[in-house]
Formats: structure tokens, sequence, C-alpha cells
């Protein structure tokens, strides 16, 4: 068993707490000790800050980042040379009458560059396996798709 931890302070105050809907705002921090701390607030069309992280981009992000450490872990197993990997991941979601919303799904995008001489069909393999052991991945209740592209590092 493991434990994960995590610090976070709501900011939002105004003064009044939150005695009004209006009256406060939707930031919090993220603020675990020894990391630095990350200003975050809710989803913008709930009253957030857009230039801030939400729960959600927080979500798809750690969806992402499991996926791609555990894609160089199984590439190096592989023998697959990985020279760059960047991802533009897409949560999708829905909201009800009511308010709640929820993740229906989430689309994987990364852009992977690997050495001369790699093979990419060995390498798209490798995103088959990585459900099976990635933390994030077998913890959400969602179907998560995988649409990698490749390019190669030039000599």
């Amino acid at each position: 068993m493991h434990d994960f931890t995590s610090h976070i302070r709501w900011t939002g105050n105004r003064g009044d707490g939150n005695a009004r809907y209006d009256g406060y705002d939707r930031r919090w921090q993220l603020c675990s000790p020894g990391k630095p701390v990350l200003d975050c607030s809710n989803d913008p069309l709930l009253g957030g800050d857009p230039l801030l992280y939400n729960p959600e981009d927080l979500l798809i992000t750690a969806l992402s980042s499991c996926h791609m450490l555990w894609f160089l872990h199984l590439s190096f197993n592989a023998g697959i040379v990985v020279m760059g990997y960047e991802d533009h991941p897409i949560g999708h979601g829905e909201s009800a009458p009511s308010g709640a919303g929820r993740f229906v799904a989430a689309t994987l995008r990364p852009q992977i560059t690997l050495a001369p001489g790699m093979d990419a069909q060995a390498a798209d393999a490798v995103h088959d396996q990585i459900h099976d052991v990635c933390f994030i991945a077998r913890s959400v209740n969602f179907p998560v798709r995988i649409t990698a592209q490749y390019d190669f590092a030039e000599i």
C-alpha cells in the first residue's frame, strides 16, 4: 500500500468567507511541503480564473504525465530510444443540468521523437501496455484513447 499526500489551501476569501455565492473567489493553492506553490482556480465556466490551473487540468495532466513516464520506461525495456516527447491531451467532459460534471473520455496525443532507425510500430505497441500499469490510468473510470505521432531525430 502507498499513501499519497497533498496540501491545498483556499485563498479566495474576500473577507466574508463564502457567506455570498458571488462574494468569494474560486482560487486555491497547491502548497505541499518542499515543493513550489501552484496557484489554482475553478474552471472558468464556473467562475474561475482562466489563467490558472483548475482541477480538470490537473487530472488530465496527471493522466498524460503518468502515461509518458511509463512510455519512457517500457520503451527503454524494449530497446526503443526516445529523444523527445510532448503531449497535448484532451479531457472530454459533460455537464448535467444540475451542474454536476464528469470526464467521459480522454485522448492523449503524444508527439514523440525517436532516434534514427527506431521502429514506430514497436513504439506504438508500447502504448497498448501502459493502461495495465499506469497508476492514474488504472484509477480513472473513463476510456483513454492514444493517438501518437512519431518523428525521427536527425543524425
